[in-house]
């Protein structure tokens, strides 16, 4: 592969605008490019999750898996008309979703975010995530994108927040419970 990138410092952003991946040249604060920013936080965030001792070596693999694919739905999202992400990818997660549901007792009331450090990073990932998806929607109202980004960052949310649950698990702390206002009252 070709170097992508010789000089990292070009100054060309100096007047508060960026490049995209095609060349054209865009406000540093277009929604594409506040998309494309949340979702390269999202995979940084994953990369802060990764460098946690992760107990589940599938867990790990997965979460590497899901990486690639952000930054190939970041470069989507960089170059007007390119097509990274398809169905599949939100069907691995599907996959996912399923394989880490079955370990985990079913939902009776909200959980907190917290427990294990690495879980609460998941949830910090997984906030992101929303954030990702909810600035991808607000493109789409604007210009195209397809269907398949929206339905992946749906998808890796609900998997961030099982995926919180079942580091958790593993770890012997389980899920933090809200408890409700009338609940508190005597605590």
């Amino acid at each position: 592969m070709a170097n992508r990138l010789s000089v990292i410092a070009t100054r060309t952003g100096d007047d508060g605008t960026t490049g995209l991946g095609d060349g054209t040249r865009v406000g540093k604060d277009d929604l594409r490019i506040a998309a494309m920013g949340d979702v390269d936080e999202l995979n940084s965030t994953l990369g802060l999750v990764l460098a946690e001792p992760l107990a589940d070596a599938r867990l790990a693999a997965d979460l590497r898996r899901v990486q690639h694919c952000l930054f190939d739905l970041g470069a989507e999202l960089s170059i007007p008309g390119y097509v990274a992400v398809q169905e599949a990818h939100a069907q691995e997660l599907d996959d996912c979703l399923k394989h880490y549901n079955a370990t985990l007792a079913p939902l009776q009331e909200f959980i907190l975010p917290g427990g294990t450090r690495t879980a609460a990073l998941l949830h910090v990932a997984r906030t992101i995530c929303r954030r990702a998806e909810r600035a991808v929607v607000a493109l789409g109202r604007t210009q195209t994108v397809r269907p398949p980004l929206r339905q992946y960052l749906n998808r890796l949310s609900d998997l961030l927040f099982v995926a919180a649950r079942h580091v958790n698990q593993d770890a012997g702390t389980g899920d933090l419970l809200w408890k409700s206002p009338n609940s508190r009252a005597g605590a």
